[in-house]
């Protein structure tokens, strides 16, 4: 399964980014993709997922609201819109995936297969 991740960029804070993964070998039907995160000299994060259907997505408290997940099939990609964007969203954020039709674990260690990270700047 490779993981392609694109979008990361410098922003101001209280403004927005989309970061977008695009997966191929992975059977897209029970994939669940989902993004993580590591910010300078902190652990990485759990930041959101879904599933392949698209009718369950896990957040971490501190982005629900602010950060959408949604994936287009058609086009095996899985998108992350982040809106409000504060400094402490800085970070190498991580696109990953899991064959599952019903888990998004928020535990790194249960997400085999990784993109290489985009990194997301955020000025305040």
């Amino acid at each position: 399964v490779q993981l392609q991740a694109s979008g990361g960029g410098l922003v101001q804070a209280g403004g927005s980014l989309r970061l977008s993964c695009a997966a191929s070998g992975c059977i897209f039907r029970n994939c669940a993709m989902g993004w993580f995160r590591q910010a300078p000299g902190k652990e990485r994060e759990f930041v959101a997922a879904v599933l392949w259907s698209g009718r369950r997505t896990a957040y971490t408290e501190s982005v629900k609201g602010r950060f959408t997940i949604s994936r287009e099939n058609a086009e095996n990609t899985v998108e992350m819109r982040m809106n409000t964007l504060k400094p402490e969203d800085t970070a190498v954020y991580y696109c990953v995936a899991r064959e599952s039709s019903d888990r998004l674990p928020s535990d790194s260690r249960q997400w085999p297969w990784w993109g290489q990270g985009t990194l997301v700047t955020v000025s305040s």
